[in-house]
C-alpha cells in the first residue's frame, strides 16, 4: 500500500511539474483584436520585419531570448515565463491579436503601447512572424 501511495504521489508530482513547464497560451486577446488588420502591405513586410528585429533585439530579446523561444536571461525569474514565440499557438494567432498583446502587455511584460509607435509595434508583429519559420 505504501509503495502504491508513493508511486501515485510521484506520478502526481511529475504531472504537475510537466504541466507547469509546458507553455499553454491562456492569454487571450479580446475578440475584436482578431479583426485588427496589419496596415503594412505584404510587399513591405520584409522591410518592416527587419525594423522589428532591431526593436526586438533592444526591447524584447532580454526576456524572449535571441530566437524568441522564451529563454532570455531576463525571463528566468518571471512567472509566468515569457512565451516561446516560435510555437504554433503564437503563430496561429492573427496579426491583430499579437499587436494587441504587444500593445497592452500583461504581468511582467511591459505595456508597449505608450512606448512604441503603432508602426513600430506592427514592425515587431512582422518580425514575430519570421520566428515561426
Amino acid at each position: 500500500m505504501k509503495k502504491q501511495l508513493l508511486y501515485v504521489l510521484a506520478l502526481i508530482t511529475f504531472i504537475g511539474v510537466m504541466s507547469f513547464t509546458l507553455q499553454v497560451d491562456r492569454w487571450k486577446a479580446p475578440e475584436g483584436a482578431k479583426d485588427n488588420k496589419n496596415p503594412i502591405s505584404t510587399s513591405k513586410r520584409s522591410e518592416s520585419a527587419l525594423r522589428g528585429a532591431r526593436i526586438f533585439k533592444t526591447r524584447c530579446m532580454v526576456c524572449h531570448g535571441k530566437q524568441g523561444k522564451g529563454d532570455g536571461i531576463g525571463g528566468k525569474a518571471l512567472t509566468p515565463k515569457p512565451q516561446n514565440l516560435t510555437l504554433g499557438m503564437v503563430q496561429s494567432q492573427t496579426d491583430g491579436e499579437i499587436f494587441w498583446k504587444i500593445t497592452n502587455g500583461r504581468n511582467d511584460m511591459i505595456k508597449w503601447g505608450p512606448i512604441l509607435s503603432n508602426e513600430q509595434r506592427w514592425d515587431v508583429v512582422n518580425y514575430v512572424r519570421t520566428l515561426g519559420k
